[in-house]
């Protein structure tokens, strides 16, 4: 194992990634893929671990992460089309931007701006283990949306209108004030620009080295 892979894998098993994957810190350890040239943020697989178990090991200044109350569909979020997240327990997202010139851009306008560059917009569960291994790259309105995660209508009717985002709480409504200054998994609407929230995005996702 690389240094770069030792020291992500080192992360998530202080955090307890493993246990919730009901795995041991070894076992864990064996499923990470070699990491690509350069490194990058080793990803877990939601089917290894939903991104809303995750969620509450995030933390800033001591305070854990949460998901809002009226995302208790998170998991039905999905990658969109176009999007190929690799097979595997653990992957690698690499070159990551957390898109702050897109501020105030809305979803709609951001998905055809980040493919033309060649990238690729983050999903839920890669937004928050980014954060998990660099937690200071969550920042109080320097915070970004998922856009690859979207949650399919049923019928084959679309697709919701909520994006999923990772942004800082200020402890106010559902969210009370324990929660203040607390990464917080919430969601925006697809059409509506946000102030403060870019589009984070990757140049590669990748299931080994090579």
């Amino acid at each position: 194992m690389t240094t770069d892979a030792a020291a992500r894998t080192a992360r998530l098993v202080e955090l307890g990634v493993p246990a919730l994957a009901g795995l041991t810190d070894a076992a864990f350890a064996d499923l990470v893929p070699d990491a690509p040239e350069g490194g990058g943020v080793l990803v877990v697989h939601p089917s290894l671990v939903a991104a809303a178990d995750l969620a509450p090991l995030l933390a800033l200044g001591g305070t854990p992460g949460f998901v809002v109350e009226d995302l208790t569909d998170l998991a039905e979020f999905v990658p969109i089309d176009g999007e190929v997240v690799p097979d595997a327990p653990l992957y690698w997202i690499t070159d990551l931007e957390r898109g702050d010139e897109m501020g105030n851009w809305s979803p709609d306008e951001a998905l055809p701006a980040i493919r033309e560059r060649g990238r690729h917009p983050l999903t839920v569960s890669e937004g928050i283990s980014w954060l998990l291994q660099e937690p200071g790259r969550l920042e109080r309105n320097r915070c970004f949306m998922t856009i690859a995660s979207r949650k399919p209508r049923a019928k084959g009717a679309g697709l919701d209108s909520r994006t999923p985002a990772l942004w800082i709480s200020n402890g106010t409504g559902r969210d009370g004030a324990a929660r203040k200054g607390a990464p917080k998994v919430g969601w925006c609407w697809a059409g509506n620009r946000h102030t403060g929230l870019g589009f984070a995005s990757a140049a590669a996702r990748a299931a080994n080295a090579g």
